[in-house]
């Protein structure tokens, strides 16, 4: 049973890894779409598909998870993506936290419990 929830933490934590990496990708380029040859270029920046990579891991983890949990319980265990994407944007990007998001991310806790305690993920 908690290796289905460790499974489950691993592929949300590379999921927002890669976002991380594509906004690292997209930063300072307002201008990247301004041709084809500017959005080849931004596609095989390091950051972009290392993003990309993660992204690719991830789906492969997800399909072995849904093997093992069911969908109405390893999707929503999901929504901890959000969570962890608000305060690693506050800390790594410098993104303002405010008081309503502390309150949303607090709710998203509350509900992914709700959500994690009832169903128990079979193992």
């Amino acid at each position: 049973m908690l290796v289905n929830y460790l499974l489950i933490l691993l592929n949300t934590m590379i999921l927002v890894s890669g976002q991380f990496l594509w906004k690292f990708g997209m930063m300072n380029k307002e201008n990247s779409f301004s041709s084809l040859g500017e959005i080849i270029k931004l596609m095989f920046s390091p950051y972009i598909v290392t993003g990309l990579t993660m992204y690719g891991f991830a789906t492969i983890l997800w399909l072995f998870i849904l093997t093992r949990v069911p969908l109405s319980v390893a999707y929503p265990l999901q929504s901890l993506a959000y969570v962890f994407a608000v305060f690693g944007a506050f800390f790594i990007f410098n993104e303002p936290l405010s008081f309503m998001k502390i309150v949303g991310v607090l709710m998203i806790i509350i509900g992914v419990s709700f959500i994690g305690f009832s169903s128990g993920v079979q193992s």
